[in-house]
This record gives C-alpha cells, structure tokens and sequence, in this order.
C-alpha cells in the first residue's frame, strides 16, 4: 500500500475538529486513506442500498448505531445526514468522532458550509502524485508512460490495463456522476465535449468555441464545466489579478486533475504514441499543472495557483502565492535546454521586482542545474518543488 502525504495532515486535522471531510475524485483513495489512518472506526458506505435507505428513512436512528464515531463513505449519497449530525457533533467536544468522505464537490461543500461549519475540516485527496510513486515502488518507467497512466490508485496498485480501466472509469463514474446531476440524455455528445476539454488543455477557456463545436449553447457549456469541476474531472486555474501595469488575461486556464484520463479522451492507446502527439507539450504542462496542485492540497493547503499572461503574449504558466511572495514557474515538455525558454521568466521577474521569488523552470529532461537564477528542474523532481510552493 503506497502512503499518502495527506494522511500526516488528516491525522492532525481529526486531534483539532469534531470532524474531518475528506473530499476528492472517485477512485483517488479516500477510502482506503481513512480506513487506513483510523482502522478502529466503524466503517459506513451510503453507497450500499441498505445503508443509504436507512439514512433517508431514519437518519437518526443510523447516527445512533455510531455514538462514538465512523467513517461516513460518499456522504454526498445523503446530505440531509449532515443536519442530523451537526446536533450529534454539537453533543460533545471529543475531536475527530467521524470522518466523511465524498466526490461531487458542489454538494458536500454546500452542506458542509450550511450545517458544519467551525465543526468540520475540509481537506482534499487527489490521485497519487509523482513523489508518492516513486516512494511507492512505482516510478515510471518514462515521461511517456506516466502520462498515459496518471495517478489513480488502481492502475498502479491493481495492475491492470490502463486503457481499460480509463474507459471503464468514465463509463461508470464519469457519466454517471454527470448523468444524475445533469440529467444528459445524449452520452455520444457529453463524451464528444469531455473530448473537447481534453483537446483544450493548457489553453484560456473559451466557452464559446467550446460549444460551438459541438452545438452548445453558452449556458449548457458553463453548466457542465461546472458539474466536470464539481465531479474532479477538471479544473480551471485563474489568471493572477496583479497586472504590473499591463492589461493581462481575464480567462482562466483550463486542465485535468488526471493526464492519463484526458490523454484517453483523446484517443492515445499506447504511450509511444505521446512522442510525437500534437498535445504532447499541452499534457506534459497539465502533468506539472496537476503536481503542484497535489502539493498544496496534499499538505492541506489552498491552491493559491494561478498562471499569468498578458496582452502581448508574454506568459508565466505557474505564479504560486505564498508567503507573501510570487513564485514563477515555467514548464516546457523538450528535453533540450532552448535560450528562448527563459525570456519569459526574465521579463516577468523584472515586472514583479520584490513580489517575485526564485523562479523555477521543470522541463522534460533529466539534469538539474542553475541558469542565471533560474533553478531548472527535471520532470521526475516535480514533487519536491509542489512541496516547497
């Protein structure tokens, strides 16, 4: 069993609440997270039949089986539960009593924020990073291969053939998460638009072009993308406000959480075939993207992320805010240092003045040295600067 950098953070988070709300994609490893940071607690899945009509009939007479605590599985099943264990919580003011997990963020954080708010920390568990692999015992064996893998648990620690489990995934988490909270009668075009967002990776979001290529209108387009963003299918990551005196890009930026679910939307059956892809550079930035993302979520912080790009084209792809501080990241797929690969870093360091910290360059090599300031860090140390961001 690979260890989860979140579980440190979990374990502190239940000493200090009354609850712990463990939120993240399907099939990230939330339950086998919780089980396994709190073996003693009585474990309850709201996706059982049984369970889940008890909890719709008698929500307290379920409660009541469970004065001293559990693990409430995929709570987003019932999240009327929550106004019945607020009292529960409100009882007593021994911490960490339940732990709640789920995957359709809009509804859980809506509950949450409703019924459980000061009693509940929300933390977030995404699919494995690259540092946890690599820990693990399961480090790619290339750029290509991680890629078209990802990081969802099951391929790593199940073995089995990622394409087909990619395709089973979306047909039977994906769509179907959609499919209740949409109401989609026409899969071919759901999964013709999920394409479309795979398509358009590392690019500004244009709701528009989106939808008109494949007969949508505007509001159905920013519905679904909100229902993806809410199920952990994707995410947009937001253009920074501080402009430095220059107009700047109003769009946000749109990616995956998971490379080897969109490299699968877009067709890719084998991970020889990234070599050469026209989106090879777009999903190698998603990668990096989606590290840096782990990094602060896994360590129980907020994003703070954000890209920045104004309007003569001049781009950072990554600003992390921490600290009070602004630090660059610039992300390139070659595996050959170019002179052009700094000339953004270095105009937008001399914008930023002292709001910048050391900029960061991670490509698709595997030396790690200095260039003029810039620290240039191979794709398989991601993970460590995700940690210091």
């Amino acid at each position: 069993m690979i260890p989860r950098d979140l579980e440190k953070v979990l374990r502190k988070a239940a000493a200090t609440f009354k609850a712990v709300t463990l939120i993240g994609p399907r099939q990230s490893g939330k339950t086998t997270l919780a089980r396994m940071a709190f073996p003693d607690r009585p474990y309850v899945s709201l996706e059982n039949p049984d369970v889940r009509r008890l909890a719709e009939t008698d929500p307290r007479a379920l409660l009541a089986r469970h004065r001293d605590g559990c693990i409430l599985d995929e709570v987003q099943r019932a999240p009327h539960l929550l106004s019945y264990l607020q009292g529960m919580l409100d009882e007593s003011r021994a911490p960490g009593r339940f732990i709640l997990t789920g995957s359709r963020q809009l509804g859980i954080l809506e509950g949450v924020s409703q019924t459980l708010a000061g009693r509940t920390a929300v933390l977030t568990l995404l699919p494995f990073s690259l540092g946890e692999l690599a820990r693990g015992g399961y480090a790619p064996a290339s750029l290509e291969d991680h890629l078209f893998r990802g990081g969802y648990p099951p391929i790593h620690d199940q073995g089995p053939d990622p394409q087909l489990w990619l395709d089973a995934y979306r047909a039977t988490y994906v769509e179907r998460d959609v499919r209740q909270a949409l109401n989609v009668r026409d899969l071919t075009l759901f999964s013709r638009f999920m394409a479309l967002c795979a398509g358009s990776v590392g690019q500004t979001l244009n709701a528009s072009r989106l939808g008109s290529d494949c007969g949508l209108n505007h509001g159905t387009v920013r519905q679904w993308l909100s229902v993806m963003e809410a199920s952990f299918i994707l995410f947009r990551l937001p253009p920074h406000h501080r402009n430095f005196r220059k107009r700047v890009v109003k769009s946000p930026k749109l990616y995956f959480f998971d490379t080897g679910l969109a490299a699968r939307l877009l067709g890719i059956e084998r991970p020889e075939q990234l070599n050469t892809h026209p989106l090879r550079g777009a999903l190698f930035e998603n990668f990096v993207v989606s590290e840096l993302l782990k990094g602060r979520h896994h360590r129980g912080k907020p994003a703070n992320l954000f890209f920045w790009r104004d309007n003569l084209g001049l781009e950072v792809d990554v600003l992390a805010e921490s600290g009070g501080r602004l630090h660059p990241v610039e992300i390139k797929s070659g595996a050959t240092l170019a002179d052009d690969w700094f000339r953004s870093l270095e105009r937008w360091m001399a914008l930023a003045g002292k709001a910048a910290a050391s900029p960061r360059l991670v490509y698709g090599g595997d030396e790690a040295w200095k260039r003029g300031g810039v620290e240039i860090v191979p794709w398989r140390s991601v993970s460590a600067v995700a940690n210091l961001l």
